[in-house]
């Protein structure tokens, strides 16, 4: 149960936020997860909302990178809700099973093509020492170019925003869904 009263219908909000409940669920098809918890502050999420709009679909990341960026994100901090959100997600834009069995069970960069390691070394690098090195940084730009690298940048501190929202509220995923091991 999440730590904060979550707001999971449009009823819920003054009619003054509705415009934020309705650009959520139009952008996603639904508000779940870390926007029930943002939605306490509508004006928060309604921004968190169309940034994240901008990310995962008009981004100039192709889906198979954004996705392992994002799958990266949620290992790194270790959010289910993330993790059991974005797998499914990531196995329709074409992601390797490999390369998110390598994820989950933490054997990066065993298990992944060139490619897909320029992706998970970058976000990882990015999360867990909190800056990335030159040959990680030339090898993402190599690949992504200079506006490429400063979206998957922001890409890794939007769902990085996204994960820590889930985490600090326990906000957890449905039953059933593909877990993530501690």
């Amino acid at each position: 149960m999440a730590r904060i009263p979550t707001i999971t219908q449009k009823t819920d909000l003054a009619p003054a936020h509705h415009a934020a409940w309705d650009a959520i669920a139009q952008s996603r098809g639904h508000v779940i997860g870390p926007f029930t918890a943002l939605l306490q502050s509508p004006e928060l999420a309604a921004r968190a909302a169309d940034l994240g709009a901008y990310l995962r679909f008009e981004s100039t990341l192709g889906p198979v990178d954004r996705e392992l960026a994002i799958l990266s994100v949620a290992r790194a901090l270790d959010c289910r809700f993330e993790w059991a959100a974005h797998v499914p997600i990531a196995r329709r834009e074409g992601v390797r099973e490999e390369a998110i069995a390598a994820l989950r069970e933490r054997h990066a960069p065993v298990g992944l093509t060139p490619d897909e390691a320029a992706i998970v070394a970058y976000v990882s690098q990015l999360l867990t020492t909190h800056r990335v090195d030159e040959p990680t940084f030339a090898a993402a730009r190599d690949r992504l170019g200079v506006q490429g690298v400063v979206e998957l940048t922001a890409t890794a501190g939007y769902y990085g925003l996204i994960a820590c929202t889930l985490n600090a509220f326990e906000i957890l995923p449905e039953p059933g869904t593909d877990p993530l091991p501690a």
